[in-house]
């Protein structure tokens, strides 16, 4: 058997699980896993079948290249790739929000579809770790606010530091919100290493998102992984 398959991708079986399964119509032989009936190829003709390709979209995700430089270097199909980056983000869980922590909370504008469609990241900064612990995409209204801020409420935040944005006063309570200076330094240094690192965050660009689910799973993926 050949050396990308030594086992069953599905199960992770033993090497030995994995029989022969007839060939495909290029003459390559196939193989069935005993245990969870899933076929494999002894050598794959086209990248995007290779087992580690999802560990390369993510690097490369990661690194901020955009969809059509990144299938150029993976050599496979910009469609593919739109698939596999939505399908890497469904299965990635939102970390869970530690109680009484300290948040700072900031929008983010950037473009979906063309220039004049204006769409806005919220995205709340635990601020001892620097982790992002809850985002949402949408128009800025109180409802896209509120998404990410109902989560800080139910972790019990000690604080939440926002800028002047008016809508933040109603939506957070007093006690806890807070607007004093530098309070938001950590997430304006964020929003500034997004910019670099995504292009089609950049305010200057011609590199914008052209559908909004893959811009929350590029999202997902730069934050969560």
């Amino acid at each position: 058997m050949g050396s990308n398959q030594t086992w069953c991708c599905r199960c992770v079986g033993d090497i030995r699980n994995m029989i022969k399964y007839g060939k495909t119509k290029s003459g390559n032989q196939r193989y069935i896993c005993k245990l969870c009936r899933k076929t494999r190829v002894e050598n794959y003709t086209y990248q995007a079948y290779k087992p580690d390709i999802d560990g390369s979209i993510i690097q490369l995700t990661k690194e901020g290249l955009g969809i059509r430089s990144t299938a150029r270097i993976l050599k496979i199909s910009t469609a593919t790739l739109l698939k596999r980056i939505v399908s890497i983000a469904r299965n990635i869980i939102k970390p869970i929000i530690s109680k009484g922590k300290t948040y700072e909370v900031d929008e983010l504008c950037t473009y979906v579809r063309h220039k004049k469609n204006y769409i806005w990241l919220v995205y709340a900064l635990e601020k001892d770790s620097k982790s992002v612990v809850s985002f949402n995409v949408g128009k800025r209204t109180n409802k896209t606010l509120s998404r990410v801020l109902d989560s800080l409420k139910l972790s019990e935040a000690k604080k939440i530091f926002t800028d002047r944005l008016k809508n933040y006063r109603y939506l957070i309570n007093e006690k806890l919100h807070s607007v004093k200076r530098f309070g938001t330094n950590h997430i304006e240094r964020k929003n500034l290493t997004l910019r670099t690192h995504l292009k089609r965050l950049n305010r200057r660009t011609i590199c914008f998102s052209k559908s909004l689910s893959v811009l929350i799973a590029i999202l997902k993926i730069y934050f969560w992984i």
